[in-house]
């Protein structure tokens, strides 16, 4: 089912999770074992996460350095394939512009249309580690808009050889990322969110936010949004804390703010056990107002870790 129909034509709040694929060499039974206990949980939809090839220089023993091509996370498509064959749940893979041609974006398409997955998240992706600005591959996508571009003609039967007859056109739903507090390489947030319209215009579907630990800030930028005339789904992502080291960590890498009030708290807390029970809490106080203003979804962050998940998940739905 495409997760437009679901946000669409749920009469209640429904939730959805975000997976990282394993390490190369990974077991994908440990996958399944942190999983289970959500599925148990009925999400109508999971993400998959994709992560693309990095460089890095090693040095080998003979004193010589080379630059090396490394694959950390490989497997998505093949991940999102094997959940949903295994549990009957309709999986969203990510779809990135970075390290990607538009041909191998093509043909990743392809092989994802072929397998009956409908729907897929379309983002540019980060810098590669090491990069300060965002590089697109030589005959690839600059922009997310014009990655939601390519997979709408597909959907259109256009492809990216234009001799062909008859192609059968593709059947994605396609989901984009939102920032309520501004992606943070734009200037403003009033230019972020007419970029995020202009993914819409490109045949964007529904928009899930990053993630954000103030609930008045999503309301204000779905105002703004409407305002633009966006008028797609906007679903709330959400990411409970866990550690001391993610009120360093998450601003950092995500360019998102944490409240005053949650960091007293968290700075109050003697371990991490402790951190863990209040990101639970003011993670299921988010919910619970977000979904209390009419959100159709709300979608979590696990990186990697579910069993935090699982109680807000229990206590919220």
């Amino acid at each position: 089912m495409k997760v437009i129909d679901i946000l669409n034509n749920t009469d209640k709040a429904v939730f959805s999770f975000e997976l990282v694929p394993p390490l190369k060499g990974g077991d994908i039974n440990k996958i399944y074992e942190a999983i289970e206990p959500l599925i148990a949980l009925a999400p109508p939809f999971i993400n998959i996460t994709f992560h693309r090839d990095e460089v890095v220089y090693r040095e080998y023993p003979d004193g010589t350095i080379k630059k090396v091509t490394v694959t950390k996370r490989p497997g998505s498509v093949a991940l999102a394939a094997a959940i949903m064959r295994r549990y009957n749940v309709d999986m969203v893979p990510h779809i990135v512009c970075g390290g990607a041609t538009r041909h191998k974006i093509e043909n990743e398409l392809i092989d994802l249309n072929f397998l009956d997955i409908e729907n897929v998240m379309a983002l540019r992706g980060d810098p590669i580690p090491g990069e300060r600005f965002f590089t697109p591959e030589e005959g690839g996508h600059q922009y997310s808009c014009e990655l939601v571009e390519q997979i709408t003609r597909m959907n259109h039967g256009q492809y990216l050889d234009d001799t062909l007859t008859e192609a059968v056109p593709t059947n994605f739903c396609i989901g984009v990322a939102g920032y309520p507090e501004k992606h943070y390489e734009a200037p403003n947030q009033a230019c972020d969110i007419e970029n995020l319209k202009k993914k819409v215009d490109a045949g964007a579907n529904y928009i899930v936010t990053q993630m954000f630990f103030d609930n008045a800030k999503f309301f204000q930028f779905v105002d703004k949004c409407r305002a633009q005339g966006i008028t797609v789904p906007i679903v709330p992502g959400l990411k409970p804390i866990s550690t001391f080291k993610h009120l360093e960590m998450l601003p950092r890498t995500f360019s998102i703010d944490i409240p005053h009030e949650l960091v007293k708290e968290i700075r109050s807390c003697k371990n991490n056990k402790e951190i863990n029970q209040v990101g639970i809490e003011w993670c299921v106080a988010q919910s619970k107002e977000l979904i209390a203003h009419g959100v159709p979804a709300v979608h979590y962050y696990t990186m990697g870790k579910s069993e935090n998940i699982q109680e807000i998940v229990k206590q919220v739905f």
